[in-house]
């Protein structure tokens, strides 16, 4: 795993690749804005002309699969985002406030050495041998209600998926819920992604999908839950395997929820370790050190490590954190932490409320490690 930080005007960038020469090779990309004063527009232009370079000069060859761009005020940002990023791939555009006081962040993650192309649903399709990865973006619906919304955005997905031969329990690896007024809308989100899973098959005796629900705002006020999605065609059932830390965590059945805490994806080069949105919480479901950020930050960080060592990774192998915070006035002691402990990785500190008002910060993140599994075909 390589990382590099590079400077551009006013922005920074920081990079990690996992590079196999012989097959694909993957990069994960965050930005910020370090100019502050400048305009939406200025931090926007900015920030697309670093990464034009930065995949022209130093990852060259790679196309993005998919970009999330963090925006402080998506009423009065996200079209002029859609006007000047006319690039092709999976586009998430969430408003979740950069806590560095700037109005644009950037992940991405991009790959080298597949094919890429947009199937006629709208689905973004990624391919390398005889894996299709696909990717959905910021998707949404003005139904009356969260839990209408929710219910809505699944039942398009699956039929986006059997339109591809794929099913939501057999090949959806990964979901983002992001919820308008979390505290409000949560619940709604949660009864109708119950009741999809149910119908098709997922329950706390077969197993969910890695997930993170979490406060964020589409630019239209009236969308209360916007979704992303990834799904992997090609894969056999024994490739994946389903992550638990049941020293640090609980199952998230038992609080009335469906989603898994982290899954491993095994390649034959390489594994993939999705984790979920992950808080201080223990093994009995309980919410720890509630009003304290710095040790719920520092337990937070535990059960991360534990769902990685549980798939044989550590936070050697990942990719990049994308940390939310409920309360700005937290970002200085949270930054601070993590610069501390990870001064090299790609991370991001935004501003997003956890689906309990008791948790004060949350992260998620991805790994990678190289491993050579001949049952199964490289990625």
């Amino acid at each position: 795993m390589k990382q590099l930080t590079l400077e551009y005007s006013n922005i920074r960038a920081q990079v990690t690749t996992f590079d196999e020469t012989s097959g694909v090779s993957e990069h994960h990309v965050v930005m910020h804005v370090t100019n502050p004063r400048l305009t939406f527009q200025q931090q926007l232009d900015a920030l697309l002309d670093a990464y034009n370079d930065l995949i022209t000069k130093t990852l060259t060859g790679a196309v993005a699969v998919i970009k999330r761009y963090f925006l402080s005020d998506a009423s009065n940002q996200a079209d002029q985002v859609i006007a000047s990023d006319s690039s092709d791939c999976a586009k998430s555009i969430i408003q979740q406030a950069p806590l560095n006081g700037t109005k644009i962040g950037l992940w991405a993650y991009l790959m080298k050495g597949v094919v890429t192309s947009v199937r006629p649903n709208g689905l973004y399709e990624v391919c390398h041998g005889c894996y299709r990865h696909l990717w959905n973006a910021s998707a949404h619906n003005l139904a009356a209600n969260s839990e209408y919304q929710t219910r809505l955005l699944f039942n398009e997905y699956v039929m986006q998926l059997t339109e591809e031969g794929c099913t939501l329990a057999d090949n959806c690896l990964r979901t983002w819920l992001f919820v308008n007024d979390i505290d409000l809308n949560y619940g709604g989100v949660v009864r109708a992604r119950n009741q999809v899973f149910f119908t098709q098959g997922l329950t706390h005796d077969t197993h969910f999908i890695a997930s993170t629900g979490i406060g964020g705002r589409q630019q239209d006020p009236n969308v209360l839950c916007q979704m992303d999605n990834y799904a992997v065609d090609g894969l056999r059932k024994e490739q994946i395997r389903y992550l638990y830390a049941q020293t640090h965590l609980n199952r998230t059945s038992d609080y009335g929820v469906s989603f898994e805490r982290g899954t491993r994806i095994d390649y034959g080069d390489r594994c993939h370790v999705l984790i979920s949105g992950t808080a201080s919480i223990n093994n009995k479901g309980l919410i720890l050190h509630e009003g304290d950020v710095v040790s719920q930050t520092r337990r937070m960080w535990e059960n991360v490590e534990a769902l990685l060592n549980e798939a044989e990774c550590t936070f050697d192998d990942a990719t990049h954190f994308i940390v939310y915070l409920r309360d700005m006035a937290d970002y200085a002691i949270v930054s601070g932490l993590f610069q501390e402990r990870f001064p090299q990785k790609p991370w991001i500190i935004v501003q997003a409320p956890v689906c309990r008002q008791g948790w004060l910060v949350e992260m998620e993140c991805m790994a990678v490690k190289q491993q050579l599994c001949p049952d199964f075909p490289a990625l």
